[in-house]
């Protein structure tokens, strides 16, 4: 085995493909090992460069291999994918991770904690709860459509009414349909219930973190918002700038420039969908009460917005602004203050919300 400088695996759910190139970039290492002998190989590699694709299980694979003293750094696999020879195989795949890994302009994926996989883990179940809730509500609602039961929309009509429904013996209903809404209902309440204790415990969360507590001295961030956010970025030291971190949110207007002519479109929608979606509840909650109470700058900017392009404009521009200005209180270590973090020259495109 000659001196290798990088390598790049490619991670799999059983076997793993492994690639090693020495200083010149030839390949001196390409070998299919399975995952319990992955650190064996990789132990009698000297300290070096290795990539992999962000993908399920490489947070692990990070904290392993930097025991070992390697550089570990994760792309996107969609910045890999232009280093594929040929066809797609496991072969190609390791070999254009170990060519990606190299570029000197590549972008990476920041290591997350395990704590902060945890707390990011917590919110995909929330979610997965919510969107549960909402199909089992609308779900109910269609059954009974079909006997011609019409109810009011929302869940709590919901759960208030089809126990006294389903019990309610002048109605023609069959039984095994009474049956089959005594279960409906019943898994509701679990899936209600799911949600309050998920939701609890980011409340604790943010309440014992101390970047969350920061993070929700800024209006339209409360304890869900900090928590996916911290989750999400951090400390905020994997961005250079508060623009950085609003393109990686994918709040931030797509380009279509040529020849010395820029031109601005709606916002680009890259990124985490969750998170984008929970910026810019936070901003329509702040956009709806902006007339009310103390007059800001913060709220002066977005009613002007709102004055000149509409509610819908005015909603994503300040939650592009919003996630600058999360930014900036994570990386200056210091709450909210609406004089030194609102900048009124943020430019606003022709987004739709």
């Amino acid at each position: 085995m000659g001196e290798i400088t990088r390598v790049g695996i490619d991670l799999g759910k059983h076997v793993y493909q492994v690639c090693g190139m020495d200083g010149s970039g030839a390949v001196v290492l390409q070998r299919q090992v399975k995952a319990p002998r992955l650190m064996e190989l990789m132990a009698r590699v000297e300290p070096c460069l290795v990539g992999m694709e962000a993908s399920c299980g490489a947070h692990h694979w990070v904290e392993r291999l930097r025991e070992l003293g390697h550089d570990v750094r994760m792309m996107s696999p969609q910045f890999v994918r232009p280093y594929v020879k040929s066809n797609k195989s496991d072969y190609h795949d390791a070999e254009a991770i170990c060519e990606a890994v190299s570029r000197p302009t590549m972008r990476f994926v920041p290591y997350k904690t395990k704590e902060r996989r945890a707390l990011q883990q917590v919110h995909r179940s929330r979610e997965s709860a919510l969107r549960r809730r909402t199909q089992l509500v609308n779900q109910l609602r269609g059954f009974l459509g079909e006997y011609g039961i019409v109810l009011p929309q929302g869940r709590a009509v919901i759960m208030r009414e089809v126990p006294a429904i389903a019990s309610d013996p002048e109605l023609d209903l069959p039984g095994s349909f009474r049956a089959l809404l005594y279960m409906q209902h019943e898994a509701l309440l679990q899936a209600d219930e799911q949600v309050a204790d998920l939701t609890a415990m980011l409340v604790r969360e943010s309440k014992e973190n101390p970047l969350c507590e920061r993070l929700m001295s800024i209006p339209g961030i409360g304890p869900i918002v900090a928590t996916a956010l911290v989750a999400s970025v951090g400390s905020g030291w994997a961005f250079s700038s508060g623009r950085q971190m609003s393109a990686f949110l994918g709040l931030v207007p797509r380009q279509a420039s040529t020849g010395g002519r820029v031109v601005l479109r709606g916002i680009s929608k890259r990124g985490d969908r969750y998170m984008r979606a929970l910026l810019i509840h936070g901003a329509r909650a702040v956009l709806r009460t902006a007339h009310k109470g103390e007059r800001t700058r913060l709220k002066e900017w977005a009613l002007d917005v709102k004055r000149r392009r509409g509610a819908n404009i005015a909603t994503v521009a300040l939650a592009n602004k919003l996630g600058r200005i999360a930014w900036a209180v994570l990386r200056h270590d210091e709450p909210y203050n609406d004089e030194r973090h609102v900048d009124n020259r943020t430019r606003v495109s022709r987004a739709v919300a």
